[in-house]
């Protein structure tokens, strides 16, 4: 009885409900589906999941019915992560379009692995060790699953305004690059053929959707470091940053750019924090160089002058490997300040992993029991929208402390955080956003104490999630039952 209960309000909340979902309906108001029931679907699952973080499907529909109807909708043929997206593309082109100033576009790549009676129908993504055999040989079995490389737009400071682009594949086999270059050589593969190209589509995707491509500056780490991709940028008109690792042939072809790097003089120092507490001592060099395409491809390719930006730790402790950091890029650097810039915004790459993170644990996509890749897939697009939702959150109570709490939160939201705060201290909280999500991020554990640092997504996600269901009691507490 207490479980058909739970059904009833969170249908109830998804058909009349406009304040509970008001943020879902914004977000997905650019989805198109042929079928307008389709669409409906889409913000009903959105909206149910969006109150069960971490949950598997049957946990967030809460009966068979709405179930049923979820595995109907994943498996729809009419149904793709393009279709399920392009309502948070254009929110996203919106939120760029609302800001000033350059725009950083993270790209990389993340696995989803999964364990299946039909491996076939999902994919493979990588071989792995399983157990010697006696005669000292190790036998190898093929890793069943998914590949997904995405864009995330951030501001300078560090904002996620949402998903730019994205791509899933998954391999029919997996032979490892050891094994192909033993066949073939690499360089002389055109890039279309490659699975590389993925970070050249979503730079031209990314840079279509938010348009201005002269204030977007597209970053990949050194997976990135393709020759292709730095022309394919300059014909897009967008500019890239990126970690270099390949010392390609610079000037007249008769020397390397780590040749002229090392005459170039270091034009300062810089100090950046590794951890709580724990500095690092860079030095800081810069040079324009004249870049050649590798040999193979010097006919198709033009020359390109670009700025190598390399940043080196001095004295480093014998417990790390020094930072030593390579950046190539088509921006200009002209001063010290203009180099750490650079710098700075190389290091905030590492929030695509932190979304990435917040997908497998947060969410636990590498749980889902869905038999094929079809849909594995638009599973994992709705996901990517409810922990952008999480990430942002996270983030833009660093970024606007002092914002109200209405920019991300419904109004009965902020009246059943003040009900909670009335309790607790017997006032309500101040009226600003840190306020709100610091007492949800208590509900999934953050102490608070006097020098913690801001709430991560962890704790907001456990809170969020607490929150929702303090939610839904009181939505029953307020409702007469039969």
């Amino acid at each position: 009885m207490f479980a058909h209960r739970i059904a009833l309000a969170r249908c109830t909340m998804v058909d009349g409900s406009t304040e509970s979902q008001a943020w879902i309906d914004d977000e997905l108001a650019g989805s198109r589906f042929g079928d307008v029931r389709l669409g409906r679907r889409l913000r009903q699952l959105v909206t149910q999941m969006a109150g069960a973080i971490g949950g598997r499907i049957p946990f967030a529909c809460q009966d068979w019915a709405n179930t049923k109807a979820a595995y109907r909708f994943l498996s729809n043929a009419d149904v793709s992560e393009g279709k399920i997206l392009h309502g948070h593309f254009q929110s996203t082109a919106s939120r760029v379009a609302a800001v000033d100033g350059p725009i950083l576009v993270l790209q990389d790549t993340t696995e989803f692995s999964y364990e299946r009676k039909k491996p076939e129908q999902v994919g493979a993504i990588c071989y792995a060790p399983s157990k010697r055999e006696t005669v000292g040989i190790v036998r190898r079995h093929t890793i069943c699953g998914l590949l997904m490389h995405s864009s995330l737009a951030v501001t300078t400071e560090g904002l996620p305004l949402g998903l730019a682009a994205i791509k899933f594949w998954s391999r029919s086999k997996f032979k490892g690059t050891s094994a192909l270059k033993r066949h073939i050589n690499p360089t002389r593969v055109p890039i279309e053929a490659k699975e590389s190209i993925r970070w050249l589509e979503n730079m031209r995707a990314s840079t279509a959707l938010l348009g201005e491509g002269q204030r977007l500056i597209h970053i990949g780490d050194r997976e990135n470091d393709i020759y292709e991709f730095f022309c394919a940028a300059r014909e897009a008109g967008t500019h890239f940053l990126v970690r270099t690792c390949v010392d390609r042939l610079a000037g007249d072809g008769k020397h390397t750019i780590a040749a002229e790097m090392a005459d170039a003089p270091v034009t300062g120092r810089h100090m950046v924090e590794i951890a709580d507490g724990v500095t690092a001592r860079l030095a800081v060099k810069y040079k324009r160089i004249r870049v050649l395409p590798p040999i193979g491809k010097q006919k198709r390719y033009p020359a390109l002058d670009l700025t190598i930006v390399h940043a080196q730790e001095q004295d480093a402790p014998e417990n790390r490997s020094p930072i030593d950091w390579k950046l190539i890029t088509d921006l200009p650097v002209v001063s010290l300040e203009e180099a750490v810039e650079k710098l700075e915004w190389y290091a905030l790459r590492w929030k695509i992993e932190v979304f990435h993170k917040i997908l497998k644990s947060g969410c636990r996509a590498e749980d889902a029991k869905l038999r094929t890749a079809e849909r594995l897939v638009n599973l994992l697009a709705i996901y990517c929208v409810l922990r952008w939702r999480i990430f942002w959150m996270t983030m833009i109570n660093r970024t606007a402390p002092m914002a109200s709490p209405t920019i991300v939160l419904t109004q009965d939201e902020i009246n059943l955080i003040d009900r909670i705060s009335i309790t607790r201290t017997g006032q309500p909280p101040p009226q600003m956003l840190s306020y709100y999500l610091k007492l949800i991020a208590k509900l999934g554990g953050y102490l608070a104490r006097e020098r913690d640092p801001p709430p991560g997504n962890i704790v907001i996600w456990r809170g969020w999630s607490r929150l929702m269901d303090i939610k839904l009691g009181a939505e029953l507490a307020g409702r007469n039952y039969g």
